[in-house]
């Protein structure tokens, strides 16, 4: 079934122990839509300025990721430089330009309107509501944020979330929410609020998906080095909802599956700069990835 990703494209700057990246393609539009690519078609929609070269997303077109909603305003595209810290899981944010994207009000193209599957990249959760106002009886939609949204607009972020099924957030963004101390007491309070399931990302250390009635943790893949963590749970997301709008069915195990496969789409991307690791690799490499992951939680 269709799949839509609406977020942002951006030329990052990243700093690592392992070096530096001058403005190189980013964004959790590109990130999602490669990683969806390996296991589904997408269509994209997001906005550039005019010092944005289209020749930079010829390697989107060869996974045939659509891009009629990609619009083109006045002025730059959005940029962020960014500094990790030596463990690689907290990082500064060195300079931010919204520019183009700071303006973003998206237009889904009539061929996107029908999509089943939805995915709204971190933005703000009026602009989110916006795309979903514009989609015709969406299957399924997944919704990410963080904790300036949840901070500045609660009160749009908690009406938006009545009217999706997934929701991403990391440990911190949970208890921010509800203003309890529990990770799993305050997961099942937000499913109360709307989502049907609860998906908490948690770094190295993997993530965990929780419902109403059941409860399943992953742990991170075993990478050996670890160049730029960049992009990672937009990888994620995009692995487990290409997944899903291939598979015949949403239930829990299908939705566990799709999990591991976004697990596994992130632990190629931090392997090195950007999308770089990204687009060296092979689905064969995925598929064996994915079986080790397994016999990793296999007892």
């Amino acid at each position: 079934m269709s799949l839509l990703v609406v977020g942002s494209i951006a030329f990052d700057t990243i700093e690592t122990q392992m070096g530096k990246a001058d403005s190189i393609l980013g964004g959790s539009a590109i990130y999602f839509s490669y990683s969806a690519s390996f296991f589904k078609h997408v269509n994209l929609v997001g906005v550039v300025g005019e010092d944005f070269a289209m020749e930079e997303l010829e390697f989107l077109k060869a996974r045939k990721v659509g891009l009629l909603g990609l619009k083109v305003e006045k002025g730059k595209t959005f940029r962020w430089h960014g500094r990790y810290h030596k463990d690689m899981c907290g990082r500064d944010t060195i300079a931010v330009e919204l520019n183009t994207f700071g303006s973003f009000q998206p237009k889904i193209p009539k061929e996107y309107k029908k999509s089943k599957y939805v995915f709204l990249a971190n933005a703000s959760p009026q602009l989110q509501q916006s795309v979903l106002d514009q989609i015709a009886r969406p299957k399924f939609v997944v919704c990410d944020t963080m904790d300036y949204w949840i901070n500045n607009e609660k009160k749009a972020f908690l009406k938006l979330i009545k009217n999706i099924d997934g929701l991403i957030v990391n440990n911190e963004e949970v208890l921010q929410l509800t203003g309890m101390y529990h990770l799993i007491g305050a997961a099942r309070e937000i499913l109360k609020w709307g989502p049907k399931l609860l998906i908490v990302k948690k770094g190295e250390h993997g993530a965990l998906l929780i419902t109403k009635k059941d409860f399943f943790a992953i742990p991170g893949y075993p990478v050996e080095v670890v160049r730029d963590p960049t992009g990672a749970g937009d990888s994620f997301a995009g692995g487990m909802m290409g997944y899903l709008a291939q598979a015949p069915d949403l239930s829990f195990k299908t939705i566990k599956k799709a999990l591991l496969h976004g697990n596994v789409i992130a632990s190629f991307t931090i392997e090195d700069f950007g999308l770089e690791r990204l687009k060296r690799t092979a689905s064969r490499e995925v598929k064996s990835r994915y079986k080790n992951l397994t016999r990793m939680m296999t007892v």
